[in-house]
């Protein structure tokens, strides 16, 4: 008899953090998530851009300038569906919730969390125009690109702060021969996305790597990284329907992520099957707040 513990709402909890702890871009970007209403592939929402001021000078008797909080509504399609839905038998679903996370679970898991990566460096592939990573000295190779690439986000007065990161494993592999991070012990990062951390802060970013930013296929370029501001590029996630007539279904959300569990019995095949899948969009916000690191890989 099944495990009574194994429940969709017990997998869901599991998928969830699972899909937190192995995400990179989707962490590091502007998450919108609402769970007003459960909705379905392709309808539209709106989000909005968080709010900008301009501080202003105080001189003293003249009284405060007061500025209105303009939060700019963006419409983003919900266009994307990531889905996994893997075969199950009795005893799969008798095994206790880490081994079922273990053998089943994060695997599937993490074949979302990389396409959301994969969705999400595709959007600033497309929409970023502003590049470094040709001055010599500061090659896409090293880890000096960043003091260009924080340049060019200083001229259009992107906030220092959550300012990210991401490059490739070849990229990885270059940077971690540097001095400038082989001089430097690990910062011990506990939290999500340590495995993907650098170890320390370099030139105002936080650095990581990702194997979802993929190798060009003409051996005389590289690979494309991105350095960016948090609200460059938002994710956007809302809850899927439930199914009609499922009573082995649940919706659950963390930290801007949610995420559908579908337990069935597919007639067509005859089996039982664990569907688990989210639907979202991906909208780039602000183009100046990013900027692609790239070059020439063929060293001439």
């Amino acid at each position: 008899m099944a495990n009574t513990f194994l429940t969709p709402q017990v997998i869901a909890k599991a998928a969830l953090a699972t899909l937190y702890e192995t995400t990179v871009m989707g962490q590091l970007v502007h998450r919108d998530y609402s769970s007003e209403f459960a909705a379905k592939i392709g309808d539209t929402v709106t989000i909005r851009k968080p709010a900008v001021f301009e501080a202003k000078e105080y001189v003293q008797g003249s009284g405060i300038t007061v500025q209105n909080a303009t939060e700019t509504g963006v419409a983003v399609t919900l266009n994307h569906h990531a889905d996994t839905s893997f075969a199950i038998t009795n005893r799969d679903l008798s095994l206790k919730i880490q081994d079922f996370r273990t053998q089943l679970l994060d695997p599937a898991l993490e074949s979302i969390s990389q396409k959301i990566d994969r969705d999400i460096i595709a959007a600033f592939h497309t929409d970023i125009n502003q590049t470094v990573g040709l001055k010599a000295g500061r090659e896409w190779s090293k880890p000096e690109a960043l003091i260009d690439a924080g340049t060019a986000l200083n001229k259009n007065k992107v906030p220092a702060l959550d300012r990210h990161a991401v490059i490739g494993p070849v990229t990885n592999g270059e940077w971690l021969d540097a001095d400038i991070l082989k001089n430097h012990n690990s910062s011990g990062d506990t939290e999500a996305l340590r495995e993907a951390y650098l170890g320390r802060r370099l030139f105002g970013f936080d650095p990581y790597w990702t194997q979802n930013i993929e190798e060009p296929t003409d051996p005389d370029e590289s690979e494309v990284g991105i350095a960016f501001h948090r609200t460059a590029v938002a994710l956007v996630t809302r809850p899927l329907e439930l199914p009609l007539g499922s009573a082995n279904a649940t919706v659950e959300n963390y930290k801007g992520f949610g995420l559908r569990v579908v337990i069935g019995y597919d007639q067509n095949h005859k089996t039982d099957t664990v569907s688990v899948d989210t639907i979202y969009g991906i909208k780039t916000l602000d183009a100046n707040r990013a900027v692609l690191i790239q070059g020439d890989a063929s060293g001439n």
